[in-house]
C-alpha cells in the first residue's frame, strides 16, 4: 500500500458498498418461480463482521431490490441497508449527517456508473478489477479480487491494516 491510500484508509470510520457485482459477481439467478437468487462469498462476510468490530460502520446502497440481500445484511448485522435507491448520493450524505460523520472518513466500493457520485465523495473510492475503466479510472484503489469473490474481504483487511488492528481481529475471530 502506498503511503497516500494508508492515509486515506486510517480516516475510514464508514464503509458503504454496493451489492451486484461487489458483494455477488454481478450475475442474477432466477428461479422457476421467479424468485431471485444471489451468492455471496463468505469471506466477504467475515470480513465485514471483523471490520464492524473494528469501529467501523458498515452500510449498503443498492440500485436493487432483494429479499436475499435483506437475510444477509440481517446476518451479518448490517443496519444501514437502502434498497431500490436511484440516487445513490443523496442516501450517502443522509447516511453522514444521521452518523454524524463526514465523507472524509467514508469509504466506498462500488462496480459501475451508478456507484460513481458517491465514489467520487468519499475519502477512500474503491472498485473491483472488472468495473468500466471509468469507474477504475476514479478509484484510488483497484481490489485484485473480483466482485463476489473476496473484493469486498481484500477491502476490510486492508482498511483494518491501515488502522492497525487486523491482527487483533483475527485473534478475537479465530477463538
Amino acid at each position: 500500500m502506498t503511503a497516500e491510500l494508508i492515509a486515506r484508509a486510517r480516516a475510514i470510520r464508514l464503509l458503504v458498498l454496493d451489492v451486484d457485482g461487489v458483494l455477488t459477481d454481478g450475475r442474477l439467478y432466477y428461479a422457476d418461480d421467479g424468485v431471485e437468487l444471489k451468492a455471496f462469498n463468505i469471506q466477504d462476510g467475515l470480513g465485514l463482521r471483523m471490520l464492524s468490530a473494528s469501529g467501523v460502520t458498515i452500510a449498503i446502497i443498492s440500485g436493487r431490490r432483494s429479499t436475499a440481500l435483506e437475510r444477509r445484511a440481517e446476518n451479518l448485522g448490517v443496519e444501514h441497508v437502502f434498497q431500490g435507491v436511484n440516487d445513490k448520493l443523496s442516501v450517502f450524505q443522509e447516511l453522514l449527517t444521521r452518523l454524524s460523520l463526514g465523507a472524509r472518513t467514508a469509504a466506498a466500493i462500488g462496480d459501475d456508473l451508478p456507484d460513481l457520485p458517491v465514489l467520487r465523495r468519499c475519502e477512500l473510492a474503491v472498485s473491483v478489477p472488472d468495473a468500466p475503466a471509468l469507474v477504475r479510472d476514479h478509484a484510488h484503489y483497484v481490489t485484485q479480487r473480483r466482485g463476489g469473490h473476496g473484493a469486498v474481504r481484500e477491502l476490510c483487511e486492508m482498511i483494518m491494516t491501515a488502522q492497525g488492528n487486523l491482527e487483533a481481529r483475527l485473534q478475537e475471530f479465530m477463538k
